[in-house]
């Protein structure tokens, strides 16, 4: 637990105090060896003191306000089956910053999401505020590009909606796809048949997935054809109809690539487009058909996008901090 400090000079301190009605929630709130606690005294700059099923906070009123509705958020998340781990509570942390937002979760951070997706093997709820955006756009809109840096949840979140559509039999089959293009470097001969030489780019669409269904599943799917996971050149003279399509590292396409996928969207289809601007791997950064896509379709009826930032990352705090570093450089 941090250290309780003086107050000698300094602003008013708030004096706040929760009671919990399911003392066996309390372990997996406070997380082993307190470490839920510690996480957000430490994040918001307040004092936490469990005593059974009572717990006081005391601090400055808009940061002790704030643990406290995290504390009953992630609370509330577990009372609903919710699984409430370190990314989670990061996450909740970083919406309550956030609590007055219209459309995204609820009002108040306190209360579970309203906005879920179910697969096989786990219920995904939103992890930060623009998430919550994003889910409802997955669930609404036919053609989404989603805009952000890496750890944002755009693709997984997409493969979960797919999958949630796929397995609920809106879509009969479920296409994933990306450019081939290498991060910076040269991987050289890559041995093998046309499945193995094209893998190792589409290895992340390959982890969601699994990440969703369980293994049998996936490859049954596979093999009858219902998902498909193919570079962006396989789409060329396709129209793809009954299908959930995603293109993944779209920054990685040359506007040429982007106008034929984008093209191939057929009748009962939803699309999603994911990528970074900041990440363009061409020999052209310029030329990216993802920021041409973007700039031409933006608006256009029935095509919603969604912009990440730097706060919306949702793997280790360190990540955003390193997101922000970077593109302050660029800036």
């Amino acid at each position: 637990m941090a250290q309780k400090r003086g107050n000698e000079g300094a602003a008013p301190r708030a004096r706040l105090e929760i009671e919990f009605e399911q003392p066996h929630l309390l372990g997996p709130l406070f997380g082993e060896f307190d470490r839920n606690l510690v996480a957000i005294e430490d994040r918001l700059g307040v004092y936490i003191a469990a005593r059974g099923a009572r717990v006081q906070i005391e601090g400055e009123p808009d940061a002790a306000a704030r643990a406290r509705d995290v504390l009953m958020g992630l609370y509330n998340r577990l009372d609903e089956g919710q699984d409430v781990d370190t990314g989670m509570v990061e996450a909740v942390i970083a919406m309550s910053g956030q609590p007055t937002l219209e459309g995204i979760i609820s009002q108040d951070v306190a209360e579970p999401p309203k906005v879920m997706i179910r697969t096989r093997k786990k219920t995904i709820v939103p992890r930060s505020a623009m998430q919550g955006v994003y889910m409802e756009a997955l669930a609404r809109d036919d053609m989404i590009f989603a805009l952000g840096p890496a750890g944002t949840g755009k693709t997984y979140l997409a493969v979960a909606q797919a999958v949630q559509q796929l397995i609920g039999g809106s879509v009969d089959r479920l296409i994933l796809s990306r450019p081939a293009v290498e991060a910076g470097e040269r991987l050289g001969f890559l041995p093998g048949d046309m499945k193995d030489k094209v893998d190792p780019y589409l290895r992340p669409l390959y982890d969601a997935l699994y990440d969703m269904l369980p293994a049998e599943q996936v490859e049954r799917r596979i093999a009858s054809g219902e998902i498909e996971i193919a570079p962006i050149a396989f789409m060329r003279g396709r129209t793809l109809s009954d299908a959930f399509i995603i293109l993944d590292e779209a920054q990685n396409t040359t506007p040429a690539q982007m106008k034929m996928f984008l093209t191939r969207f057929g009748m009962r289809s939803r699309m999603v487009i994911c990528g970074d601007p900041l990440q363009v791997d061409l020999p052209d950064p310029g030329k990216s058909g993802l920021a041409d896509a973007v700039g031409r379709l933006e608006g256009v009826q029935g095509i919603a996008t969604v912009r990440f930032g730097s706060g919306d990352v949702v793997r280790h705090p360190l990540v955003g901090r390193i997101v922000d570093a970077y593109e302050g450089k660029r800036a």
